[in-house]
């Protein structure tokens, strides 16, 4: 991907900007921290992939804009493309693809932005983490794969590498074949429990030939007993009928006996109430007048009811107008009251206020005291406002001081410290010495071993190529055997003919063939038994050099973590000279600091400044205590002023009372003479005169009127007679028509009973002809019941037998289905369980990384030997042994690691040990390497390379280094782009895009 022309509308801090490309081979992105370097490399990964460091597209709007808009022209695979990202604020996103075609581009969108998007990656063949993994090495994550532990290197070299796929595809397999192996276990059970279902065919067919025998028992006594049964309910049912009959009758006389007996009752309760009403209608005439007295007694009681309701209003009338008369008396009394109440806390206020005016001397005296302390307060308090702030400043400086002290006090105490540390180093000195020579003796005598193990492999190599001859002589000389076997076979035949030319053979000369047959024959098995005792001398010579080669490799396993202590104990003895340098600086500081603190010669300006404050303090002459005392006469003598106000008030009081005086007088005596007319002259007084002058016309007695409903009550009772009277003249005849009913009846049924009970006899005699069978009838129908549950239970039993045979055969062909699928589930386990391994770490994903590796190691160390001047050379170990410390007899075992050694002119070191640019030129080379592996993995060749990446760590030297590795490599490259704030890297390339930030945003130029 060749970038043409990037152009941005409301991106991060860009309003709008357009970057043209187009002769740009290697340039510099520059400018100061936070102007917009890295949001142009962001523009170009969010327009093709949609994907940025920010957590949503919503943070890339510029502040206050709608949308964002990115357009993006580039050069792919001699094709040129555009794309275009829109972003509105709240809104969805749309995305267009286009290619140049005769001078103009056209749209190359699918349907929708996710297909749209696919698209892209397809036709760049590059997705966003093999572009930001290759192409961009962006900030904070260049050095992010050699900074991790040896075994988190090996598995971000997978992620890059993609292996992650491979992990899914083995949890995929292992989950099928735990899935699998699930199954084959439950088919297997399922197999073992049909197995003995099978078992019970023999034991089914014998119960089903018990089962019929004895159903056929069973059906011939039910039928036997089903036929008696039959003859003995007839008999029996005829006798049911005449006993029917019979209860029948017997209910019907019961029903006639129970009706003649209500209807005696009857005629017996009806003439007691004939008798009743014909002595009623004997009493007529006296009755009627009782009843004319009753009517007159109501007619005199209605007429006093109407007296006692008119005196019950005028009664309430007068006791209405009573209580008012007394509300208006008592709020007159209660209006006398209160202003009597007011009167008498006039009069007692009036004392108070004279005692109040009678100390106005006192109060005037007062108040001069409280003048002149007050001039003294405020004089006071303008020199307090003089004093504080020099008080203040003269405290901080107190702190500052102290502050200083104890800082150097701190630092004191830290620079020993490190003195002593480094004391401690160098008295390490002769024993790193000592380990160093020893540690080198030990390398020197593998180093030998070594060589000598590998002349022991190449003569296994040698033995082991011999033993192939050997072998394949062998095999040859077999297969001749077996046809010279084959010819004298032939030759044994009668009539045989020559094996060679296929004529026929005489005794001559067939014996001269077989003869030279055999000499060839045994000759050929001579040459096998000499190959034979070879090939025993050269297993033995084999075994020897197998042993003698494993026990090199156990002495020689320990050459790798020997380099790695000569190193480190090397590194140690180097920075020697450094520590000395170091400690002589500590030393003199040291020296410095405590000089400092005996003289007390440290933060000199603030002394001076806090000595000058102290004379000025002392000339203003401020005493806080006098001050506060001044403030507390203030305080004392400033009752003075309220007193002063309570006299005003009291005089200003005084002039009120005595206005209000009098008049409170005058209204009292008015009122005590509206309590005098109230009850002479009043207009309620006079309505109430006029109500007991009308109650007296009324006449109303209330004893009179009590007498006549006495006599009202007690002749209610003739009232009721004169009722009774009325209804037996009118239910008289009624009543003695029914009594006549009555008694025609009674003669009626007197006949009927008689009938009835000649029949009944007549039944009687019937059925006790025919004996009573219901005893046996119960037998046989219990019997008949009993024997065909038993009946229905062994056809049960025979069906059910009948079904278990039938589901035999049914379970057997399950049993031949599950036999099969229990292999087929079983092959299945295996193959996803080899699958899992295979595509586990230590399966396709260990060897791709193991093929990797050498290509990522030659490619870093053409990078590095640029940067280095040919000083380092990179190795990249995948395996190192780990053995316990208390057994040196067991064979080391090999763990994964990816441990990164750098070799220089002293010797091999690990990555770990080497500093800051050292180490940088070190990251950048391996970031370099796997940025062109990684692309061309992806199927695509790497053509834009941009660097993102702080160089602040690089020395003058090392700068220069990398420029011009980067000038080395541009021709590898169409464009290079490097982001950098540094001006030594400003200066160095020709091309200078600059960002810097203004008002309307981030703003760029391009320079050359």
């Amino acid at each position: 991907m060749i970038p043409l022309q990037l152009t941005l509308k409301n991106f991060l801090s860009y309003r709008e900007a357009t970057l043209d490309f187009r002769g740009l081979h290697t340039a510099c992105i520059c400018g100061a921290n936070g102007a917009g370097k890295s949001s142009l490399l962001e523009a170009i990964t969010w327009v093709i992939w949609g994907k940025t460091r920010t957590a949503t597209d919503e943070d890339l709007i510029y502040l206050g804009a709608d949308n964002v808009r990115v357009d993006y022209q580039f050069i792919s695979q001699q094709e040129t493309y555009r794309i275009i990202r829109i972003r509105k604020r709240g809104g969805n996103i749309s995305l267009y693809f286009q290619i140049e075609s005769g001078g103009e581009f056209r749209s190359i969108n699918e349907k929708t932005v996710k297909t749209t998007q696919d698209q892209i990656i397809t036709t760049l063949k590059l997705d966003y983490d093999t572009f930001v993994n290759s192409a961009y090495l962006r900030q904070g994550r260049a050095d992010e794969f050699m900074l991790r532990s040896a075994p988190e290197r090996k598995k971000i070299l997978a992620e890059l590498l993609k292996l992650d796929q491979y992990e899914f595809l083995a949890t995929q397999a292992k989950d099928l074949s735990k899935q699998y192996k699930g199954q084959a276990e439950q088919i297997q059970l399922s197999l073992t429990s049909i197995k003995q279902q099978l078992t019970q065919e023999t034991d089914f067919k014998q119960q089903q030939e018990k089962l019929a025998q004895d159903i056929k028992t069973l059906q011939l006594e039910q039928d036997t007993d089903i036929k008696r049964l039959q003859e003995v309910q007839e008999i029996n049912n005829q006798r049911k009928i005449w006993t029917e009959q019979l209860n029948w009758q017997q209910n019907q006389y019961k029903k006639i006996i129970q009706d003649r007996q209500r209807l005696i009752q009857e005629k017996a309760e009806l003439i007691p109430n004939i008798t009743k009403k014909k002595t009623l209608i004997d009493q007529e005439s006296d009755i009627n007048q009782h009843y004319q007295e009753f009517i007159r007694l109501q007619q005199e009681q209605a007429k006093l009811s109407e007296q006692f309701k008119a005196y019950q209003e005028t009664q309430q009338q007068k006791q209405e107008l009573e209580q008012k008369l007394l509300k208006i008396y008592n709020e007159l009394k209660l209006q006398i009251s209160q202003r009597q109440t007011k009167l008498e806390s006039l009069q007692q206020q009036e004392q108070e206020l004279e005692q109040i005016l009678k100390r106005s001397d006192e109060v005037k005296s007062g108040l001069e005291q409280l003048r002149l302390h007050r001039q003294r307060l405020h004089q006071l308090d303008k020199l307090q406002h003089q004093v504080t702030p020099l008080v203040q400043r003269q405290n901080s400086l107190k702190i500052q001081i102290e502050r200083v002290k104890a800082n150097l006090k701190a630092k004191l105490e830290q620079l020993h410290q490190i003195e002593k540390q480094f004391l401690l180093e160098l008295d390490k000195i002769p024993q790193r010495r000592n380990i160093l020579q020893e540690i080198d003796g030990k390398i020197e005598a593998i180093e030998k071993k070594k060589i000598y193990q590998k002349r022991v492999q190449e003569k296994r190599q040698e033995k082991q190529l011999l033993k192939e001859k050997l072998t394949v002589n062998q095999g040859s000389y077999e297969e001749q055997i077996e046809e010279l076997e084959q010819k004298l076979k032939l030759l044994d035949i009668p009539e045989a003919i020559c094996p060679l030319c296929e004529q026929g053979l005489d005794d001559n000369h067939r014996y001269h063939v077989v003869e030279k047959t055999q000499i060839k024959l045994q000759q050929i098995q001579e040459q096998i038994w000499l190959i034979k005792e070879k090939i025993l001398i050269n297993k033995r010579d084999l075994r020897n050099l197998d042993s003698e080669n494993i026990q090199l490799e156990r002495e020689v396993k320990s050459y790798d973590s020997l380099k790695q202590d000569f190193m480190q104990v090397d590194a140690k003895l180097e920075e020697v000279g450094e520590i000395k340098i170091k400690l002589k600086k500590v030393r003199q500081e040291i020296k410095q600091i405590e000089e400092s603190l005996t003289t007390e010669t440290y933060g000199l300006e603030l002394q001076s400044e806090f000595n000058i404050l102290t004379q000025k303090l002392k000339e203003l002459n401020y005493d806080e205590q006098t001050h506060a005392l001044v403030r507390g006469e203030v305080d004392k003598w400033r009752k003075a002023e309220i007193q002063q106000a309570k006299i005003a008030d009291a005089t200003r009081r005084q002039g009120i009372i005595n206005q209000q005086k009098p008049e409170l007088i005058q209204k009292i005596q008015d009122l005590d003479k509206q309590i005098k007319d109230l009850y002479i002259n009043s207009e309620i007084k006079n309505k109430i005169n006029e109500l007991e002058q009308y109650l007296k016309e009324l006449g109303y007695e209330q004893s009179y009127h009590q007498t006549i409903l006495n006599s009202l009550r007690q002749a209610q009772s003739w009232q009721l007679k004169y009722q009774e009277l009325q209804q037996a003249k009118q239910e008289y005849p009624q009543l003695k028509e029914r009594l006549e009913s009555l008694e025609l009846r009674l003669d009626l049924q007197t006949n009927e009973v008689l009938k009835i009970e000649e029949q009944m006899k007549d039944l009687s005699d019937k059925i006790a002809t025919i004996k009573d069978s219901e005893q046996e009838l119960m037998i046989l129908e219990k019997q008949i019941q009993t024997r065909r549950h038993k009946l229905d239970e062994c056809l049960g039993q025979q069906g059910k037998l009948e079904q278990s045979l039938s589901q035999l055969t049914t379970i057997q062909q399950q049993y031949e289905d599950y036999d099969k699928q229990f292999k087929e589930v079983r092959k299945k386990y295996l193959i996803y369980k080899e699958l899992g391994d295979a595509f586990g770490k230590n399966g396709i994903q260990a060897l791709m990384i193991e093929n990797v590796l050498p290509q990522l190691e030659a490619e870093t160390n053409q990078i590095l030997s640029r940067l280095t001047g040919n000083q380092l050379y990179i190795q990249f170990i995948t395996q190192k042994s780990s053995r316990s410390g208390n057994s040196r007899k067991k064979q080391a075992k090999m763990i994964d690691t990816l441990d990164i050694f750098i070799a220089d002119s002293k010797g091999t070191r690990a990555y770990e040990t080497y500093s800051g640019g050292e180490s940088f030129r070190i990251n950048f080379s391996i970031r370099l390497a796997l940025a062109n592996l990684l692309a061309q993995r992806a199927g695509t060749s790497l053509q834009m390379l941009i660097i993102d990446e702080g160089f602040g760590t690089q020395d003058a030297e090392g700068c220069d280094r990398l420029i011009a590795a980067i000038n080395a490599i541009s021709s590898d490259f169409s464009c290079i782009l490097a982001v950098t704030h540094m001006p030594q890297f400003k200066e160095a390339f020709q091309n200078r895009i600059e960002v810097y930030k203004t008002n309307q945003g981030s703003q760029l130029t391009l320079s050359s």
